[in-house]
């Protein structure tokens, strides 16, 4: 059994964590002073709001980088395939409070098709499966308390037989290539094409704040699409 997974995720969530971020930007900023040789109040004023305005930027970007710990960030969909089998999106609408029902419902729903008596160890197959969305789904799964089925390898190295990291078999060990890059080498549909527009996982963050969790969730099931057609290339049809 192949389960091809992608996930999507944003930054924290937590106000507590975001309440800390704040304080150490606004500290940040206070201690911001113009160089000593600076005489002209005009000057040191410009200075100083530029100064600031570079670390209100930052802040910004640091925030966003919280999508990708798994210890402050926050999956809002997840999208999988058994086999050739139709992908599957699960989201909601509110995404901010579900998150535990998301990935209980992905539980389920792999629990209830794998069959120890039927079928072999599930392969999970996704890019940079490894190192980024079995990793993050585990912290979630651990951080919310949703026990997740035995045969989720978590632990898996990448050249074990439970994964097939599409990143890594491409790229070798310790390299990397988007798929963004291999869905043109492949000539596969871009990414974004199923909503067509242009987005990747630097841009979820935007299109979930304009209210758009359903394009992300569709844009999660292209990229498990995109994916399963990758590993069929990559496995010779396999």
């Amino acid at each position: 059994m192949n389960v091809y997974l992608d996930i999507e995720t944003v930054p924290t969530q937590s106000d507590s964590e975001i309440l800390v971020m704040v304080q150490e930007k606004n500290a940040e900023k206070s201690a911001v002073k113009a160089p000593s040789n600076y005489k002209d109040q005009v000057k040191i004023d410009e200075y100083i709001a530029a100064k600031q305005a570079e670390i209100e930027s930052e802040f910004d970007q640091r925030y966003r980088k919280t999508s990708f710990d798994g210890a402050l960030g926050q999956i809002v969909a997840i999208s999988y395939a058994i086999d050739d089998e139709p992908v599957e999106n699960i989201y909601s609408d509110n995404w901010k409070n579900h998150e535990e029902n998301i990935i209980d419902h992905f539980y389920r729903a792999i629990s209830v098709r794998y069959k120890p008596s039927e079928h072999r160890q599930p392969v999970f197959i996704g890019h940079n499966l490894v190192g980024f969305d079995l990793r993050f789904l585990f912290q979630r799964s651990v951080l919310l308390g949703v026990k997740p089925p035995m045969f989720v390898p978590f632990a898996a190295k990448p050249w074990d037989q439970t994964v097939f990291d599409t990143m890594l078999e491409w790229a070798g060990h310790g390299k990397t290539v988007s798929l963004a890059k291999l869905c043109r080498v492949f000539q596969i549909d871009a990414k974004g094409a199923e909503i067509g527009e242009e987005i990747d996982g630097s841009k979820v963050w935007d299109f979930v704040m304009a209210g758009r969790i359903a394009d992300v969730s569709t844009y999660c099931g292209g990229d498990v699409e995109r994916t399963r057609l990758i590993h069929k290339r990559l496995s010779f049809g396999g």
